[in-house]
């Protein structure tokens, strides 16, 4: 193929290759279906795998692992969400920040970075799919997930931070890869220890190219062409590969920086993005204020009752985690790479930091999201089958079929704010770019990890050419191999960090003990 040469050259030559490739008049109509068809065809099995039910139930046996590891944590932790809320906020404030520890980035820039790779279209496309199939039930799985799932976060960061490599030039590395295998060999668990992190490292890599990618490009290209004259008008219409194709010159010209970069885009970003979208939302409810205890009854019933939803309470369940966890990533170990560059030397206020990001991501913005679609009435229940189906009349928009993703949440907005579809189209470009180049990052560590730090050059170049494979393919490929690729993470992760709490519990009551004290003091004041 005639971009091989290019991968062996530069990121510019590489994108460059491609774009000539698919501007050829054979391929430009229907490049777009052929990368479709052969993605499809190679992560299908690996998808059926990860959610395979549990034997004898229908229950997906990945989505319990996280359930169950996210309450282990809650309960040997003391509630540590609740009792630590309030200092972790203290922290992120910069209240205990020292210039002089080592690290690259400070606990808001840390948490910032972190952010940028949770609160992304998980928020706004994620929580759709999961209504549109659980109906508004999902939502409260949605919440609870968020809330016992700052256990987990608490967990894996601090020990991304304890187990951390700092090295001479003054950057780091951590994550996972990092106390899989220092923390076990400490215990005398080595070669298990290696196992798991390698283990951990190639699926984060694909992590990286699936959800933290792949489906980013996707839901921009879908909103992109949303608000250029919608399927069969847009001039994007079948050109994924182009909207990909510029994104993948953009994420690369900051991921090339590194972490420090990355970090000054994202601490922007992150606070711009959820200011526009949240405005929005709020706007909305407050409009729409008589009908919020109707929609949270809702969202009850739909939890407790299976009201009008396919599968019933199980269905609602099963969605509401599943997009959770997609959204926040609790338990997959992702947020524990970044956290690991914070500037400290007390590990555990990084474990503190974290715990907001699924308060954060799930429990405050993902629940507005749901409201506006459940309050703007845009899905309707389907009386024959008990599905949920997009209503065109509620939504004041024409449109054939069903909508999903991204398409429905800017429906669900547009219904009240015909303009809203551009302002959104705005946010989901900085989501989804904010959160490609954090988990450009992650894969970059898990890549150097494995094939060490000279090689990261090659890893981007790989990011950057996936970006344009996903905004090519359809929703339904992409959100089935990002969900199996960050929920695989989960395997090697979870384990370790089941081996591993002893250790944070030792660190937590020791940092507990000597703040009581009046050893540790604030630095800022």
């Amino acid at each position: 193929m005639a971009i091989q040469p290019g991968l062996r050259r530069s990121g510019a030559v590489t994108l460059a290759a491609l774009a000539a490739f698919m501007a050829t008049p054979a391929h430009a109509g229907s490049i777009d279906e052929t990368i479709n068809s052969y993605i499809s065809a190679i992560t299908g099995p690996f998808v059926s795998f990860i959610f395979s039910p549990f034997p004898g139930t229908t229950f997906p046996w990945i989505v319990l692992w996280l359930i169950l590891a996210a309450t282990v944590f809650t309960l040997y932790f003391g509630f540590i969400q609740v009792r630590a809320f309030r200092h972790s906020l203290s922290l992120v404030r910069g209240d205990y920040d020292n210039p002089n520890d080592a690290g690259e980035v400070s606990h808001f820039q840390a948490l910032a970075t972190a952010l940028s790779g949770t609160v992304g279209l998980g928020n706004i496309a994620g929580v759709a799919v999961a209504i549109s199939i659980g109906g508004p039930g999902a939502t409260f799985w949605m919440i609870l997930a968020g809330l016992s799932g700052m256990a987990t976060k608490f967990t894996e960061c601090t020990l991304g931070v304890k187990y951390r490599n700092e090295y001479a030039d003054g950057t780091v590395s951590g994550g996972p890869m990092y106390y899989l295998s220092k923390g076990l060999a400490e215990r005398g668990l080595g070669g298990l220890g290696r196992f798991l992190a390698v283990i951990f490292a190639v699926f984060c890599m694909m992590g990286a190219l699936g959800a933290g990618n792949m489906f980013q490009a996707n839901q921009v290209h879908a909103q992109l062409v949303n608000v250029t004259g919608g399927v069969g008008t847009s001039f994007l219409d079948g050109k994924g590969w182009l909207t990909g194709l510029v994104m993948a010159a953009l994420v690369f010209a900051v991921i090339i920086g590194g972490i420090k970069s990355i970090a000054r885009v994202t601490e922007k970003i992150v606070p711009l993005m959820a200011l526009i979208y949240l405005a929005a939302g709020l706007v909305i409810l407050i409009m729409h204020a008589d009908m919020i205890p109707w929609a949270f009854g809702r969202i009850i019933d739909g939890a407790f009752t299976g009201l009008g939803v396919a599968g019933g309470v199980v269905g609602a369940l099963i969605q509401g985690f599943k997009r959770a966890a997609f959204s926040n990533e609790a338990g997959l170990g992702s947020a524990a790479i970044a956290h690991a560059a914070v500037r400290t030397n007390e590990p555990i206020t990084e474990g503190f930091v974290s715990l907001l990001e699924p308060f954060i991501d799930t429990v405050v913005i993902c629940t507005m999201t749901a409201l506006v679609i459940i309050i703007t009435g845009v899905l309707q229940t389907d009386p024959a089958t008990g599905l949920y189906v997009w209503n065109a009349d509620a939504g004041r928009i024409a449109t054939e079929g069903n909508l999903t993703g991204v398409e429905l949440t800017s429906a669900a907005f547009g219904s009240v704010f015909s303009w809203f579809p551009y302002v959104l189209a705005l946010s989901v470009v900085l989501f989804a770019f904010s959160t490609m180049i954090s988990w450009s990052y992650y894969g970059v560590k898990a890549w150097t990890y494995l094939f060490g730090e000279e090689t990261a050059g090659a890893f981007r170049i790989i990011f950057c050419i996936f970006v344009i494979i996903g905004a090519a393919m359809n929703l339904s490929a992409v959100i089935d191999f990002a969900d199996a690729s960050v929920f695989a993470m989960a395997l090697a992760n979870v384990i370790g960090l089941y081996l591993l709490m002893p250790v944070v519990k030792r660190e937590l009551n020791s940092y507990l003990a000597r703040l009581k004290s009046g050893e540790i003091k604030k630095h800022n004041v």
